[in-house]
Parts: structure tokens; C-alpha cells; sequence
């Protein structure tokens, strides 16, 4: 018994020693994995209406308004990935919200793209909530009168066509004959990394497109409204009282999920993605996936050749479609749900459509097309037969033209 005892005490030596090196890896794989998820925080994008520090000084004691829609919220960063609304942040933090201005939409997001809404008042806050869509797309200095700054957050996705951008307009314009400042928050650009497409002539200028920029146009909202400015396309020549509040973590190529959908026929990262490519379907009389569960991630009408499309669906009335084009009709076309994530403007898609129309008259719906594509050209040379190949050549000047404009006023990689 007494030869045992030194080997007990060595047994007790090794059993602590042990004991306390897998204390320490422990210890060094919880401290890795704090490590990780530092890094992963310090990677995650920010929006600007996230990074509240920037702007809240801006925005006490004085008479704000918020152009603002669904998209218009603070990632809360929990484990239930829960969203509050950038108007009920700022009540909470005392900010003194006078109204809300609406875009296309309405501010819970809920209106059919062009459907007209009227002024009404926000059930939750009590805030009057101002349509900036149909007749009024600009507020009115009575409206701006006892304002002191506007603050400006809605989730733009990059197409010209997308009419966020054409509100942004109007707003500045009106903030600069009221003196007033306006802030942008900016969002990413879920398009950000490619510029494409045909450059709007001046005779389309619309609410579709009010500036002479490609399609696709490769810049966040905050970089757009300061082109806005120093390119000197507000009426008169004014100039806007401007902050923008930057992103972090953010670079034109970063990948970002949007955490709700942008407008009622944008549900997914998908429709997004081939939104610049379909969206040309709009003028035309082929439906683009409306009265469907998958807008814009199809196409087809029932004037295409079923011999040669063989998938078929039949739009109905739907929240945010009430009357899509060909209503409870059998349509032949493509489903693209599976389709590879673009890099670029794809005009097969409205090319072969043309050519396999069984009746080519019933396809566009010209003045409308013109529009959409920002000149009549593009419709011109899908008739003539051109290829994607030569229509590409045709935008090339122009693309580069624009690619200067752009870089001053870049905020971003």
C-alpha cells in the first residue's frame, strides 16, 4: 500500500494535466469562434439607415419627413433576423416625424405597379402618409412647409425603368426650391456590378426614366442622387442640399440578399436578378410572370409558337397583379426560375420571342417598348432581324460615355 501511494499521486498529476488541456483547447475553440464571429460582423454590409450614429445628431429638435415603403428598415441583428421599420426607429428614439412621403407602391408596399393610392394615414403611428404617385410625384411646397429636413430610405434595384429613382428626383428638386436638406440612407445595389443595356434618349424622357443613363446603371441610390446633383439634372440647374449616409462593408461586386421584396413582383433574389432583361416584356403584350407566383422568372402569351415553347401557364388576378396581361388565358413561353445568375443585359429572351410569335403585330406595344428601352431603336432592330451581337455594338459609345459620368461619384469599389 505504501509503494502505491506515489503512483496514485502521479495518476492524480497526469488526470489534472489532462484535464486542463482539454480546458484550454476548449477555451481556444471558443475564443476561435469568437474570433469568427467578430470577423463576420465586421464583413457584414450596413446600411445607412443601420448606422443610426451618423445621422440621429441631424435629425433632434428639428421637423423631419421620410420618403419611405416597406423597404424602409433596420436589420435588428438577432437570432429571430427580425426587421423594424425605420419610421417606428426614429419615433422610438425621439425623432419628431411630421409625415411620410409614399412612392409607386404605397408605403406598405401593396399597390399594382402604376396603381394610383391617395393620401391616408398610417394606422400604427398616426402620420399622414402622401402619395408621391399619379398626379403627384413631387412634393408640394405647401406639403414641405415647417419641414426641416427629409430623409430619403427606399431600396432601389438598379434599372433604370424602376421609377425609385425618378421619385429621388422630384424629391431633391422640391427639398431645393424649399431650402430644405434632404439625407439619403443608402442601400446596396443588388444590380451594382454591371452596366448595360441601351442609354435613354431625350425623347423618352418619362417617369419610366428621366435621365440619359443605361438600363443598367451600376450605382447605389446615394451615388445616383449625387449625380443627380453634380451632373445639374434638377430643373433650373438647382442643387440640392445633400448627405448621403454610406453603406459599410459594401462594394459594387459584394452579393446582398435583400431582406424583404422591393415591390410586389419582385419576391426574390431570381426575379431581381432577370428583372433588367424582362422588365422589356412590359412593353410589350407578353406577360413577364405577373398573376403568377414567379413574376419575373417567366415569360409567355398565347401568340407564341407552342411548337416551339413548350411550357405553358395561365396568369390570374393576384395581390399585386389585379388584372395581369392575358388574364385566366393559356400563355406558351419559358420558365427561367433555373436560369444562371446574369452578368448583363440578356435580349435573346425578347428576340426570340419576336421571332416566334405567330403573329409578330400583336408583340409590342411600340410608344410603350420606347419607353421601357429608353429609345425606338431597340424595337427597329429586333424587326429588322439584327442579332444580340450587332444591337450590343449599336450601345458601346454610349455605355462609355456614361462610364466617365460615373466615376465621380463613385462612394464605392
Amino acid at each position: 500500500m505504501i509503494l502505491f501511494k506515489p503512483f496514485k499521486s502521479t495518476y492524480l498529476i497526469l488526470f489534472l494535466l489532462l484535464n486542463f488541456q482539454l480546458i484550454s483547447c476548449a477555451q481556444k475553440v471558443e475564443n476561435s469562434k469568437l474570433k469568427v464571429r467578430s470577423l463576420e460582423k465586421d464583413t457584414i454590409i450596413k446600411t445607412g439607415a443601420e448606422r443610426t450614429e451618423l445621422y440621429l445628431e441631424l435629425l433632434k429638435g428639428k421637423n423631419v419627413a421620410v420618403v419611405a415603403n416597406q423597404t424602409s428598415i433596420i436589420e435588428l441583428r438577432n437570432k429571430k433576423q427580425e426587421t423594424r421599420h425605420l419610421v417606428d426607429t426614429l419615433i422610438s428614439l425621439g425623432i419628431d416625424i411630421k409625415k411620410v412621403f409614399a412612392p409607386e407602391h404605397g408605403f406598405r408596399g401593396q399597390a399594382d405597379a402604376g396603381e394610383l393610392f391617395d393620401n391616408s394615414t398610417d394606422k400604427k403611428t398616426g402620420l399622414p402618409i402622401l402619395s408621391l404617385h399619379g398626379k403627384h410625384k413631387k412634393p408640394s411646397q405647401e406639403q414641405l412647409k415647417n419641414i426641416d429636413i427629409v430623409v430619403f430610405d427606399i431600396q432601389d434595384v438598379g434599372v433604370r425603368f424602376y421609377t425609385y429613382i425618378s421619385t429621388l428626383h422630384y424629391v431633391m428638386e422640391a427639398c431645393s426650391e424649399a431650402g430644405i436638406q434632404l439625407i439619403i440612407l443608402d442601400r446596396p445595389n443588388p444590380n451594382g456590378s454591371y452596366i448595360d443595356g441601351p442609354t435613354l434618349e431625350p425623347a423618352q424622357k418619362s417617369f419610366l426614366g428621366m435621365h440619359s443613363v443605361p438600363l443598367v446603371y451600376g450605382m447605389t441610390i446615394g451615388e445616383y442622387g449625387k449625380m443627380i446633383n453634380g451632373e445639374k439634372w434638377l430643373e433650373n440647374n438647382l442643387v440640392c442640399n445633400l448627405t448621403v449616409i454610406p453603406l459599410k462593408n459594401y462594394h459594387h461586386n459584394s452579393t446582398y440578399n435583400l431582406p424583404i421584396k422591393p415591390s410586389p413582383n419582385l419576391p426574390n433574389n431570381k426575379s431581381i436578378n432577370l428583372y433588367p432583361s424582362l422588365g422589356l416584356f412590359e412593353g410589350t403584350n407578353i406577360n413577364a410572370g405577373r398573376g403568377t407566383e414567379f413574376q419575373f422568372q417567366r415569360f409567355g402569351a398565347p401568340f407564341l409558337d407552342k411548337s416551339k415553347y413548350t411550357f405553358s401557364y395561365t396568369p390570374v388576378s393576384n395581390p399585386g397583379a389585379k388584372h395581369p396581361k392575358h388574364e385566366n388565358i393559356l400563355c406558351y413561353g419559358i420558365d427561367l426560375s433555373d436560369e444562371k445568375k446574369l452578368e448583363k443585359v440578356n435580349l435573346q429572351y425578347v428576340i426570340n420571342a419576336y421571332k416566334n410569335a405567330t403573329d409578330k403585330t400583336k408583340v409590342f406595344n411600340s410608344a410603350n417598348f420606347a419607353k421601357h428601352a429608353g429609345t425606338e431603336k431597340l424595337q427597329q432592330q429586333i424587326e429588322q432581324g439584327l442579332s444580340e451581337v450587332e444591337i450590343r455594338k449599336t450601345w458601346l459609345k454610349d455605355l462609355e460615355a456614361f462610364k466617365k459620368i460615373r466615376e465621380h461619384y463613385l462612394m464605392y469599389e
